[in-house]
């Protein structure tokens, strides 16, 4: 089925997103900035993957809240934890460009990580039991 190997793609690289996350801050060159951008990218990526096995067709956007309504449209239910992910749109381009952002600070970055497994798992286990 074309649609499972699109799936797992987006999944395959929701999870490369997660780990590169996940790996912190192991030297004083890396950004939270960056680990930040790499959370959003995880949720951006896994709902897009749910978003394909529900057939909901969806624009090239970052924006994790309108990929959160369209999935809602489909009838699935939106978490309250989850639903807190949009706050993880700003990261997707903002903080991206050098003096558009306020520094992340180590808080912030735990708390996308935090939010972004959430999503991941959230969405893994749908897209488990639809298929």
């Amino acid at each position: 089925m074309k649609n499972k190997d699109i799936i797992s793609e987006w999944l395959k690289r929701a999870r490369s997103n997660l780990e590169r996350a996940r790996a912190e801050k192991i030297s004083d060159e890396i950004l939270y900035e960056d680990l930040c951008f790499d959370a959003q990218q995880a949720v951006e990526k896994s709902l897009k993957a749910l978003l394909v096995r529900l057939d909901k067709p969806f624009p090239k956007t970052h924006s994790i809240g309108m990929l959160l309504k369209l999935i809602e449209e489909t009838g699935v239910e939106i978490p309250d934890e989850i639903n807190q992910s949009k706050i993880l749109t700003n990261y997707a381009v903002d903080t991206r460009y050098p003096g558009m952002y306020e520094p992340v600070s180590e808080e912030e970055y735990n708390e996308a990580l935090k939010l972004a497994v959430a999503v991941f798992e959230w969405a893994g286990k749908i897209i488990k039991n639809e298929s």
